[in-house]
């Protein structure tokens, strides 16, 4: 069974680190109500009896034994349990936890429970979060820094919480990690760091590390000379590497992390970063089957000018990981679309998330047979029915869809979810995307739609995805 996560107050502690205290002292004879008289501190089966409710005896329990109608002794629960429950608790409450009794302290800093950490690090004026005691840091890095093996920072938009995380970074000289993730909740945060002080932080994780399997590092200031040391240092066990918004990245930075990585199952990247050359290499031989690729495709500036992948090179990607899933997400004026969707691009979950063309939704439809999912945020006023009846005629995979400000006759829409059919496991629409027609109106249009889903199936009030 599934413990859940719940919030134990210092009250409840001291009360039973107070019970604990009472059943010590009734065990030594030392008790206020206990009267001690010869033969008190033995281990007679006399000493060991106390009397029933009609006046005969019974044995009583000994220490660490199963008592269901007694007193529960919270210093026997079984270590195992303890470890447990105290997975679930946030660190003050375990801190908490660790002054019931000797053996919950015991427990407190057992190896285990800090294999896996999350440093809180925020700032009262810029968050409403809890941060992780300074106190509490460091008891954890003189203790337990060598025990620490998936780590993460969740860092709020203040520059000191992202100097005290580099500062955490810098004492790991012990440990070695196996998966460090930096979060910046809002920018600029790392962004705002001296590039030195923060890249030789990192550089401490990555020389000490030896076996560091996942890396997300997005909004922050790493360099193609820390990323040429994670490879000297991790290129035999690296699998994951997410690192969008790096802008001191370069292409032949990222492309010496695919040729020297060949373990490498998920690359998350901006797409000024992807290159043909990269996709070459990510398809060699020695490479290993890539699952998850994921681009984010952004404008920094109206009217900037993207480059073109060639179709070669994702005809290599496939024909060497048939299976893996390329994921884009697009923040393009519309102006900015022209690179894109002119050839097949093997994409499978695609996301717009500005107003996006009815030309270019039609070349997705011509240009993206692997399509699995898709989100257009926002279209405009000219209906996309035309354009869905394609993407329903020539995506056969399409298993999910989610359509935000835009507008589709019903007709049109019954029409792409019969085509469609029953692979349809996510439809949300907004209610407002749909428009009547002289044959469906919003009244009745849940119940033909529904009966091509072959579940029941209403319009959404507000965006889900």
């Amino acid at each position: 069974m599934k413990l859940q996560s719940q919030t134990f107050s210092p009250c409840l502690f001291n009360r039973m680190k107070r019970g604990q205290k009472r059943g010590e002292q009734q065990e030594d004879g030392n008790s206020p109500n206990s009267d001690p008289g010869p033969g008190s501190g033995s281990s007679s089966p006399e000493s060991c009896k106390r009397l029933r409710r009609d006046g005969s005896e019974e044995p009583v329990q000994e220490q660490g034994s199963y008592n269901p109608e007694g007193t529960a002794d919270w210093g026997c629960l079984p270590q195992e349990i303890l470890l447990q429950v105290l997975q679930y608790l946030p660190l003050l409450d375990r801190a908490f936890a660790s002054q019931v009794c000797r053996s919950w302290n015991q427990a407190f800093h057992m190896p285990e429970l800090w294999r896996c950490f999350e440093f809180e690090l925020t700032q009262p004026a810029t968050s409403y979060l809890k941060a992780t005691h300074p106190d509490l840091i460091k008891q954890i890095i003189k203790r337990h820094s060598n025990h620490l093996q998936y780590v993460s920072f969740k860092v709020d938009s203040s520059t000191e919480s992202a100097e005290a995380a580099c500062d955490i970074l810098s004492q790991l000289v012990n440990c070695s990690l196996k998966t460090l993730g930096l979060i910046s909740m809002a920018r600029p945060s790392f962004m705002e760091l001296p590039k030195s002080h923060f890249i030789s932080a990192l550089t401490v994780v990555f020389v000490n590390s030896k076996s560091l399997s996942s890396l997300k590092i997005d909004d922050t200031p790493v360099d193609d000379p820390s990323l040429k040391v994670l490879v000297a240092n991790n290129s035999d066990t690296l699998k994951l590497l997410k690192m969008s918004s790096c802008p001191h990245v370069s292409p032949a930075g990222i492309l010496c992390v695919a040729d020297q990585c060949h373990g490498l199952r998920e690359l998350a990247l901006n797409y000024h970063l992807l290159s043909d050359e990269l996709l070459l290499a990510l398809s060699s031989e020695r490479h290993v089957h890539l699952e998850h690729l994921r681009i984010d495709v952004v404008s920094e500036n109206p009217g900037q000018q993207f480059h073109t992948i060639k179709k070669s090179s994702w005809e290599a990607m496939v024909r060497h990981s048939p299976k893996f899933n390329l994921v884009m997400y697009f923040f393009l004026y519309e102006d900015e679309f022209g690179p894109f969707f002119r050839d097949e691009v093997p994409v499978t979950h695609l996301y717009f998330g500005r107003s996006v063309s009815k030309e270019v939704l039609g070349r997705v439809g011509l240009t993206c047979p692997r399509l699995v999912e898709l989100v257009v945020c926002a279209n405009g006023l000219r209906p996309l029915d035309e354009e869905l009846i394609r993407i329903a005629e020539r995506c056969q995979h399409l298993s999910a869809i989610g359509l935000g400000e835009c507008e589709v006759s019903c007709s049109a829409f019954v029409e792409f979810v019969k085509m469609c059919g029953r692979r349809l496991s996510q439809l949300s629409i907004m209610e407002e995307v749909l428009v009547p027609d002289h044959k469906y109106g919003l009244d009745d249009i849940h119940w033909e739609v529904s009966k091509h889903l072959g579940r029941v199936w209403f319009p959404d009030m507000m965006p889900t995805w």
